[in-house]
């Protein structure tokens, strides 16, 4: 039986957001040091024996988060309210998220909208992605 070979790669970011309609303190504007986690596979591996350099995988899905996530203000496209106060602050990156910012639609949105954008063409698929919050805390994803 053929063995399947995957690997990770962990890219850092700081970013905030709330949960609308939480039912304690994460309604409130508050922020974490991230740490993603993306769990990469390939059909075959390259003529050096690798899915991919991890070097390729920190340039786009890196390069991704550092233009859209990295210290913004991540906040779901319905809460109006709080986008409405991030948009008086002319300096704060704010980036709309179709789902409630929680690490799990975060991890999601990484998966499946990210990245096959971002690898695209690579041959590399991932297939799972963790995103911790903090370092008791984490959400984890993973393509069916």
């Amino acid at each position: 039986m053929p063995s399947r070979v995957e690997i990770t790669r962990r890219i850092l970011f700081c970013a905030g957001h709330r949960v609308m309609g939480h039912e304690n303190k994460c309604a409130g504007l508050h922020g974490h040091n991230y740490q993603a986690f993306f769990h990469a596979t390939a059909e075959n591996l390259d003529h050096l024996g690798r899915v991919i350099d991890f070097g390729v995988l920190k340039e786009k899905l890196g390069s991704w988060i550092d233009e859209h996530w990295d210290h913004a203000m991540i906040l779901f496209e319905q809460d109006t309210e709080a986008i409405e106060a991030i948009k008086g602050l002319s300096s704060q990156k704010l980036f709309l998220l179709p789902s409630n910012p929680t690490a799990e639609n975060m991890a999601d949105y990484l998966l499946n909208e990210v990245s096959p954008k971002m690898l695209e063409g690579t041959g590399v698929r991932i297939v799972r992605v963790t995103l911790k919050e903090t370092p008791n805390c984490s959400a984890e994803v993973s393509l069916s």
